[in-house]
């Protein structure tokens, strides 16, 4: 059976007294939320602190935005597993296209991350996708085969969360088609070798499309940048119909 999924990806925004304030304004809208779904909020490192003692009993769970694939070592700015693990961390994004893009993340590094989550018994999001120019050639389908095959060598399947994110759509307020993003997906899951993994749709998900994402019969939740940074519009999301 496959889990519903629905995280926030907080990016480089918000401070520990605006993750509060977030909070008093969300957590309220949650109480008819189905309990079959996964809330995650993957937050600042600054803030995982604070959100993690906030919710504790709650039913959201606290996610970071990256982990390094050593325990510790001389790597300035990185952070560890343990790390994480110590202010209540369960899942973690790996892989995003802005790692990739701006600080030089690869298939391999992404690889190395993704097994340094598992080992410290986190749950990793990885996250695939291509590029605009890379969809106008008609290379979509290429381009994740390869990101799913060096992403996961070595890595258990039934510990893991994919999310599709066209890289053309992150931010730009487009998004994929409801219909191309199912069929993205379902692609996606003929390569692996469970087939209940959960796979997200990501990418300009908002309160206007979530409903008609959702109702995909391959689109297992979302991971949501922008539209997840305010209470009212992530908790429509949550609470898709």
């Amino acid at each position: 059976m496959r889990k519903i999924v629905i995280a926030g990806n907080w990016k480089m925004y918000k401070t520990q007294g605006e993750t509060l304030d977030f909070l008093r304004h969300f957590l309220g809208q949650l109480t008819d939320t189905p309990d079959g779904r996964e809330v995650i909020l993957c937050a600042p490192f600054t803030a995982l602190g604070a959100l993690s003692k906030s919710l504790h009993g709650a039913r959201i769970k606290v996610g970071a935005q990256n982990i390094h694939w050593m325990p510790e070592g001389a790597f300035t700015g990185e952070i560890s597993g343990d790390m994480l693990r110590e202010l209540g961390v369960r899942y973690v994004i790996v892989g995003h296209s802005e790692r990739r893009q701006y600080f030089a993340d690869t298939d391999e590094t992404v690889n190395l991350r993704l097994q340094a989550a598992q080992k410290c018994g986190l749950t990793p999001i990885l996250c695939v996708g291509e590029t605009k120019r890379q969809r106008d050639a008609g290379e979509t389908e290429a381009v994740i085969a390869a990101q799913i095959e060096k992403g996961l060598v070595g890595i258990d399947q039934n510990n893991l969360i994919i999310a599709y994110e066209p890289i053309w759509a992150i931010g730009t307020g487009d998004t994929c088609e409801a219909t191309d993003a199912n069929q993205v997906i379902g692609r996606i899951r003929k390569l692996l070798k469970n087939p209940d993994v959960t796979i997200q749709y990501g990418g300009s998900v908002k309160p206007s499309n979530v409903d008609e994402l959702m109702a995909q019969p391959e689109i297992d939740g979302a991971l949501v940048g922008g539209a997840s940074l305010e209470p009212d519009s992530f908790a429509r999301i949550v609470n898709f119909q």
